[in-house]
This record gives C-alpha cells, structure tokens and sequence, in this order.
C-alpha cells in the first residue's frame, strides 16, 4: 500500500480514471453491438456517423486505442455497405 501522500493520491486518481474509462469503453462496446445488429441500411446509414464520431472521442483521449477505433469505424462503414 501507499505511504506517501503523493502516492495515495495518485492510487486514487488511477482508480477513478479506470471506472471513467471502464464505463465509457462499456458504453462504446454496447453501441457497436447495437450497431452490428442493425438490419436497416437507413437507421444504420443514421447511426454510423454518431458512432464514428464516438469512437473518435474515445480514441483521442486514450481509452481506446487509435488503430483499433479506426479498425471499428472501418468494419461499420463496411456493415453498412452490405446492408440491403
């Protein structure tokens, strides 16, 4: 465990930034899957750019990570492509 003051805070702030980035990661995985179940090619055509924008947030304040958000943005595009 901690000793120094500095260090108990830093345990503290590590472990509010990893519920902040747990949720948000959860919240962006849950979308995706709603977005992956998406059978309409308009309510999908609506949603990619929501779900574009959030995987762009997320990328760029390091929850995850910028190769794998663009890997996720690449494979919607392409989920909407062949929808019918």
């Amino acid at each position: 465990m901690a000793n120094h003051s500095a260090t108990k805070k830093s345990a503290r702030k590590s472990i509010k930034r990893r519920d902040h980035n747990r949720y948000y990661a959860k919240t962006m995985r849950n979308a995706y899957r709603k977005f992956e179940g998406l059978e309409s090619k308009k309510e999908a055509e609506e949603m990619l750019p929501t779900l574009s924008s959030m995987l762009d947030k997320l990328a760029k304040r390091g929850v995850v990570h910028k190769n794998k958000a663009a890997n996720l943005k690449s494979q919607a595009a392409k989920h909407v492509a062949k929808l019918a």
